[in-house]
């Protein structure tokens, strides 16, 4: 039987990936915690040794299906068509576990309100909220995407993450759990935004925006997962990225109001951009 063995909801902004000497510039001199952030996690990570890691991927848009990365291996070079002088070219080689993919697809078949396509078309894309987290926390476990649905609401991301959760029961997989994105997500206007570029959380979008993020991260810090979900609808007037579909997907696969592990923080809560972030891992706690 296989388990869920540890989650984290993680940054992915592109200072991880810039040169030191850009990210000091941009930072007053000292460097953004979320990179030593990963790195906690990492150790926790090596501690559990887990088979697959599956990265619920906020940057992965699809519309008619959630769609989960079936590949034996995904390998080769990214540039970001967002930021594309951010890490140019930047290596990747992801081992894949189909398996695990399509027992995903298999088992969200088995119900007519869940849609899930497993891909191993070479010409898929990886996306940066997958790639940018490689120099950090990628070993030697097999590595899985899983996309956000652009037209599903969030009955149908409680609903996709219990598949997730169900299918790597059936499986044999010990399986970390990474909710890659943002918590607000707002940016500042393009003349404005690189007055605002620095760590320092003042710099978020609003006082408004830094507020609720703060109070989603004190329900984290006591794993009260249900009163997250009860917040959901009001925090998604602070545009959560992926309308934090990458969040919902992780809780509900560990059990939605029932999961209790709480969340201890390895950075701190940085702006990026005007966007809130934070590296928080969720340590299992049976």
């Amino acid at each position: 039987m296989g388990e869920i063995v540890g989650a984290a909801l993680v940054s992915h902004v592109p200072p991880l990936v810039l040169p030191e000497a850009t990210r000091l510039e941009m930072n007053g001199g000292k460097d953004f915690t979320i990179l030593e952030g990963l790195h906690r996690i990492r150790k926790e990570i090596d501690a559990l040794q887990p088979d697959t890691i599956v990265v619920l991927d906020s940057h992965w848009f699809t519309t008619f299906e959630f769609v989960v990365s079936a590949h034996d291996r995904r390998s080769g070079h990214f540039t970001s068509e967002e930021l594309p002088r951010g890490n140019p070219q930047m290596p990747y080689d992801l081992p894949g576990d189909p398996a695990l993919a399509h027992l995903m697809a298999e088992v969200a078949g088995e119900r007519d309100d869940v849609w899930v396509h497993a891909s191993d078309d070479p010409c898929l894309p990886v996306r940066y909220a997958t790639v940018y987290l490689t120099p950090f926390l990628q070993r030697d476990e097999r590595w899985v995407s899983f996309s956000l649905c652009q037209t599903a609401e969030y009955d149908d991301f409680i609903d996709t993450g219990a598949v997730i959760g169900e299918a790597i029961r059936r499986s044999d997989r010990r399986v970390v759990l990474l909710a890659s994105g943002a918590l607000s997500h707002k940016f500042w206007p393009l003349r404005e935004l690189r007055q605002h570029e620095a760590a320092d959380p003042v710099h978020l979008r609003s006082p408004q925006h830094r507020a609720a993020d703060e109070h989603l991260l004190e329900l984290l810090g006591r794993g009260d997962h249900a009163a997250v979900l009860d917040y959901y609808p009001e925090f998604r007037q602070f545009s959560p990225e992926g309308r934090f579909g990458h969040y919902l997907l992780m809780a509900s696969a560990l059990g939605g109001r029932d999961w209790k592990w709480p969340g201890v923080a390895t950075s701190d809560y940085e702006n990026a951009a005007g966007t809130g972030n934070v590296q928080m891992w969720f340590p299992a706690n049976h």
